[in-house]
Formats: C-alpha cells, structure tokens, sequence
C-alpha cells in the first residue's frame, strides 16, 4: 500500500475578505429586522459571555428522531445585567444612507457614564425631547443609547459599553413614547426575549494574532522532501492573470473578526446566577451574579467578551411554542485536576 494522499481543500468563505482586524471587540449591527407587533418594543439586547457548560433538555422539535426524549446540549452561559436607557436617537433615510436627525439624553447621567464619554454639566431633557417631537413627521427610525453596567457582574472592569439598539413595532409616534418611558430606567433580558425563542447573536471572535496558510486556510501542507517550506503553498497562481489573484491563501490575520450568528435558541433565562455558575466559577471570568440566558450551542468570542443579542432576521418556519424543558444543568468544575 502506498501512502495515500490527504486531501484538505482550502476552508473559509471569500466573501469575508478582507480578513483584517475588527476595529474595536463590540460588533456593530448593521441590520434590525422589521416585526409584526402592534405595540413598540426593544430589538435587541447586551451580554457578557461568562462560559460553556452542558446542560439535558427534553427535546421538543417534533421533526427529531428524539422527540420527547432526554437529550444533551452544550450551552453558553451570557450574563445579562439590566441595561440603562440613557438617549433616544432619531434617523432619517435618504438617499445617502441614514441621516441622524435629533437625540435626546437622560436628565441625570450616572457618573460612571463620564467614563466613556465627556458629559455636559447637565442636559436639557425637555427641550431635547420636545425637538424630537417636532421632527417626527420626518423621522423613519426610531433607536435607544443604552449602556451596560460591568460593575453588576464579577468583571474588574468599570467602563461601560454604550451601543444603540433600535426600536420594532407600532408607528413612530407609539415608539417615541415607548422610548420616552424608557429613558433614564433599567431593561431586563425578560422584557426584551422570552424562553424558547430563536435569536442573532453578534460578536468578535477570539484572536489568533498573523497565522500561515495551513492554520488560516486550512490548506494540504507539503510533502517533507519539498523545498524551503513545508507550510506554504506550492503556487502563488498560474502565469496569466499576471498578477496575484485575491483567492490565493496567504498569511495573514487570523481571528478577532466580527461575525453574526443566526437563529440560536435560548434555552432558559434566569435571574439568579449562582443557579448556573460552575464550582470554582468559570475560566478567566469568574462567578456569574445577577440574570443570565442560557445559549444553546457555542457563541463567537472570548470569555468577558460583550455579546449583542437580536430578534431573528431570517427566524425558522417551525418554532415549538412552549419554552424548553430543562431537566438538568452540570455545575461540575472545568479547572484543571
């Protein structure tokens, strides 16, 4: 026998060229869904990723050859703590993209807010809304600034992370109300998702720093009689193009890239965080304290990482309607022996 060739066909998708560096570790969401509801509510929502673990469920999907029957699912533990609706920013659309019309801004900020941006000694709420209000017959987007509070959770962190997360359902006028009960207070996971639900999740996946081809594209390494390099590729491209075509793998940059996950279901959503911390806490975050959500399967990123959380943009035709049943969740301890 001889040896036999292994093949490795070269992984990952070009339609995520460039692979570069994301910009910053909070994604960005550059699409919310429109939702059939005749009263506002928020789209999406915050996270830290605290870490896995593996949990039984009774499986419900009546298409699985295991319906009804006891399962096990590996799951992702995200600490939610309340966000903090701080402004209300009002878009435009035109032919240019999204125009940013008006904002308006809580009355009495958090001090801890001045650590991520400079606050004015104090804001004119009332005039900011009222403007807002003028200019609604103009307005088509209606979003929340909302920030989290790290100091909740066991991070050492105290810098919060302000994204805009926008507003679904209603009309404009409903939603501007909506967000005007909503600004200065605290939202909860369970007022934004429900148990069983599908949801995008997006985040930064975990660096790998400048990586060669066969790690980064997962492509046949050399034989070990072949010259100069055994990790490399054996051709750069044929003659004609004459010039380096942007499909052959080369080096580069390999993970911290933003990506967006859809459909993955929640599997439960808790208030207590002892429920669901491991014994000794989880690897390099520590102990989770206040809500969670339950992520069926992996989540993209690092442990402390922030995830954003949205309502599905392509949901599944077939969603069982009752919440998951969980019948039992390992607390046993991932450190080493």
């Amino acid at each position: 026998m001889g040896h036999r060739k292994t093949h490795a066909p070269k992984h990952g998708s070009l339609s995520y060229l460039p692979r570069h560096r994301a910009k910053k570790p909070t994604a960005r969401i550059r699409y919310w869904p429109k939702i059939q509801s005749e009263t506002p509510k928020l789209l999406g929502f915050n996270s830290y990723k605290a870490g896995m673990t593996y949990i039984f469920t009774i499986e419900d999907r009546k298409r699985s050859p295991n319906f009804g029957k006891e399962v096990m699912r590996a799951a992702t533990i995200l600490e939610t703590p309340p966000i903090l609706v701080c402004g209300i920013r009002t878009y435009q659309k035109t032919p240019y993209g999204l125009l940013n019309l008006t904002e308006a801004w809580l009355r009495d900020p958090p001090a801890v807010l001045g650590r991520l941006l400079v606050l004015p000694e104090n804001f004119d709420t009332e005039a900011m809304l009222q403007k807002v209000q003028d200019n609604l017959e103009h307005t088509d987007i209606v979003r929340v600034i909302t920030a989290t509070q790290p100091t909740q959770t066991s991070l050492a962190k105290k810098k919060p992370e302000a994204v805009e997360i926008q507003l679904g359902g209603g009309s404009i006028q409903q939603q501007f109300e909506y967000a005007k009960q909503l600004l200065g207070k605290t939202v909860t996971p369970e007022e934004v998702f429900k148990e069983g639900q599908y949801i995008d999740i997006a985040g930064v996946t975990v660096g790998k720093g400048w990586q060669g081809p066969v790690k980064r594209w997962h492509v046949t390494k050399l034989q070990h009689k072949g010259r100069k390099t055994k990790r490399g590729i054996a051709t750069l491209g044929p003659w004609n193009p004459h010039h380096l075509m942007y499909s052959i793998p080369r080096a580069g940059q390999t993970g911290y890239h933003q990506r967006i996950e859809f459909n993955k279901r929640i599997l439960k959503i808790g208030k207590n965080g002892k429920e669901v911390t491991l014994k000794g806490g989880y690897v390099r975050y520590g102990e989770v304290n206040g809500p969670y959500i339950i992520i069926e399967g992996s989540v993209p990123g690092t442990e402390k990482r922030l995830i954003r959380l949205r309502v599905p943009a392509r949901p599944p035709t077939e969603v069982p309607e009752a919440a998951p049943q969980v019948t039992y969740i390992s607390l046993e301890s991932t450190q080493r022996k």
